[in-house]
């Protein structure tokens, strides 16, 4: 088990490179399986969720080379897999296979995908979506299933406008006959870099980044090449750091569009940066305000930054109120920052967080990625020691998060 010690009371100061969206690439990498002669993905993160789809892309018989950041695919020899459940379980992205392998073969055997336990995180809107293009599916256990003759395009409507869904579906009804209409589909900037990836293919796609999609389905598509976007969730938390103990600490790299909503929250919180070009300067903020927040599909504000703003607001002088509108079970980092000397108790979705409260370092726990880099915030503002198990989590999401903390002054290290 991984585990990071963090010597709490130093500032950071310097520059912060963000990195490819995790988010985007667990996605771009299943859709390079479409092309019938191989993909090159620019800008790839590099974490262990990446590890796990390359696994699964050689077991396809796909030949992977990565150069730096960018990801070389040849799949001009793909065979049909199953996808085993020791790899499916260990990323929520594996689900991505399901579209890409009915687009592809007409056929796709997975585990239930594993990831993050933050609640209730069914794929029924996918299956739902998949069974109206004609797709047959079998379950057994924890065993999908899915086979289909011919895949025919149709309009789909989703009952909540979900990433994961709206981006499995297009990749399905890219191996469909005709037109597949998605509608109240998921606005995600990682839709837009999907479907950017998909045209450059020669797929025709409108749509994406608004909530009606349309998918022209496409044979023997070519090659492929994409760049992944800036990581908007990354850039969230190293601003949130920023704000809790920074000087001139400066983030680049950033889509400052993709992450409105955070710094519309920061400002309103008292929190002062400067914005220039695709860098955002920030240093510990004074005197910071209670603030209420309710977690909404892009381009609210997004859920993967609710925890680690909680930390945030452990400093804000009052009573802050956070809504979970989209997971069932995303406040258990909170029970660690209570350990620590937070002061927040929740009642179904809604959190409550008091300040401020002076947080101590102790040892702590990380069940999911974004509530161990809450933890990783609150460590970097604690007095004394913080040593946090289970950052294997952690590692899924935030390439190199240790030495980019190191190079700005943070006292942390992986042991």
């Amino acid at each position: 088990m991984s585990r990071l010690k963090i010597e709490g009371g130093h500032k950071l100061t310097g520059n912060i490179k963000i990195s490819g969206a995790k988010n985007s690439a667990v996605a771009l990498i299943p859709a390079a399986i479409l092309s019938k002669n191989n993909s090159t993905i620019l800008n790839v993160p590099k974490i262990s969720d990446i590890k796990y789809l390359i696994e699964i892309m050689e077991l396809l018989n796909c030949k992977i080379s990565v150069k730096d950041d960018t990801m070389f695919i040849d799949t001009s020899k793909i065979k049909y897999h199953s996808i085993p459940e020791e790899l499916s379980q260990m990323m929520r992205a594996s689900y991505y296979y399901m579209g890409a392998m009915l687009a592809k073969f007409k056929k796709a055997e997975i585990s239930f995908p594993g990831g993050c336990k933050i609640g209730n995180r069914p794929i029924d809107l996918h299956l739902k979506g998949f069974k109206k293009l004609g797709v047959q599916i079998k379950q057994e256990k924890n065993k999908y299933t899915l086979t289909a003759k011919e895949l025919i395009g149709t309009k789909i409507y989703l009952d909540f406008a979900s990433v994961g869904a709206t981006i499995n579906l297009m990749l399905a009804a890219v191996g469909a006959k005709g037109i597949t209409t998605i509608e109240n589909a998921a606005k995600e900037p990682e839709i837009v870099n999907i479907a950017s990836f998909l045209i450059n293919m020669g797929v025709q796609i409108k749509g994406a980044g608004t909530s009606t999609i349309t998918v022209v389905g496409s044979k023997n598509l070519d090659k492929g090449i994409v760049e992944v976007f800036p990581d908007r969730i990354e850039a969230a938390t190293y601003i949130i750091a920023g704000a809790l103990t920074g000087k001139d600490l400066v983030i680049e790299g950033i889509i400052k569009e993709h992450i409105d909503a955070v710094l519309n929250k920061l400002t309103e919180a008292n929190v002062s940066y400067k914005t220039e070009k695709d860098k955002i300067t920030i240093s510990k903020a004074k005197n910071i305000k209670p603030v209420n927040i309710k977690t909404l599909v892009y381009p609210g504000f997004p859920t993967d930054v609710q925890q680690c703003f909680t930390t945030l607001l452990t400093q804000a002088k009052g009573t802050s109120k956070i809504i979970e509108t989209i997971y069932d079970s995303r406040f258990k980092n909170t029970e660690y920052l209570n350990l620590m000397g937070a002061k927040t108790k929740y009642n179904g979705n809604i959190l409550e967080i008091e300040g401020i409260t002076k947080l101590t370092g102790t040892e702590v726990y990380a069940n999911d990625l974004r509530g161990g880099a809450s933890l990783v915030l609150a460590g970097l503002i604690a007095k004394g020691e913080t040593i946090i198990d289970n950052t294997e989590h952690i590692l899924r999401g935030y390439e190199d998060i240790v030495l980019k903390l190191q190079k700005v002054g943070a006292k942390i290290e992986e042991i």
